[in-house]
């Protein structure tokens, strides 16, 4: 039987205290996510912040000349939309999902309300802000500096963190995008990891067959980002804790 939607499959809705969670949870809105379906556009006024529990979303820079490239992915670690609380009500990016899914979808007011009373909604997400900087930080270094096979093995690994499979449904049109790069970048570099052995590509399908093999591949970009949301979240309840505390109260 597939795992019916709860909010603290989010580990950011999961890690409030109980009065905060239940001043919250009345408002959060189960929302599906389809693939290449965009939440905000660059300059959008913000409406909603959206929590990822079975989705992933891809933040965007979009050039005058249509190009972009991705900046920062999210996925049940975290929220869109940090520049709510973060002082401004628009953003410079484009949110694109990446993975269909779920999240769970808040009024901007509401955030902002329990955002404003200083407590621990505010103290988590900061901290969250912080990660999600250094992500951010460290995707442009590595955009800059390594290859692209190096940067398809962080994109993946980055992606499986936030997903329950191994396998995610990616074109390498839309991973071209994401990346920066041109398509034939992507086939390549995809045709040397599945000739290795760490990944299954066809139609659209990525399977990873070898995580070891893979993180062997990386640069060491995906560690930094990873240590530093194990830093900064480590006391944050592991989703499968979380569903099954959620189910013996219900």
């Amino acid at each position: 039987m597939p795992t019916p939607h709860h909010p603290t499959q989010n580990h950011l809705l999961a890690a409030l205290p109980r009065a905060e969670f239940d001043r919250l949870a009345p408002h959060l809105e189960l929302a599906p996510m389809a693939l290449g379906a965009a939440l905000y556009e660059s300059g959008g006024r913000l409406q909603h912040v959206y929590f990822p529990t079975t989705s992933i979303v891809s933040l965007l820079y979009v050039l005058e000349n249509g190009a972009s490239a991705e900046i920062a992915i999210v996925g049940n670690e975290g929220i869109l939309g940090i520049a709510l609380f973060m002082g401004g009500e628009t953003t410079p990016s484009r949110a694109v999902v990446q993975s269909a899914g779920y999240a769970y979808r808040l009024k901007a007011q509401v955030l902002k309300a329990e955002f404003n009373r200083a407590g621990p909604v505010m103290h988590l997400l900061l901290r969250y802000t912080q990660a999600l900087i250094t992500q951010m930080t460290q995707t442009a270094v590595c955009n800059r500096h390594h290859t692209v096979e190096q940067q398809l093995c962080r994109w993946l690994l980055l992606s499986l963190d936030r997903l329950p499979a191994d396998s995610l449904t990616m074109t390498q049109e839309l991973i071209a995008n994401m990346l920066g790069v041109r398509r034939e970048g992507v086939t390549e570099a995809a045709g040397k990891l599945q000739r290795a052995g760490l990944i299954s590509y066809s139609r659209g399908r990525i399977e990873v067959l070898d995580r070891p093999g893979l993180e062997q591949a990386v640069c060491e970009c995906y560690a930094v980002v990873k240590r530093e949301y194990d830093r900064l979240l480590t006391d944050i309840p592991r989703i499968d804790t979380v569903v099954r505390d959620a189910r013996s109260v219900a």
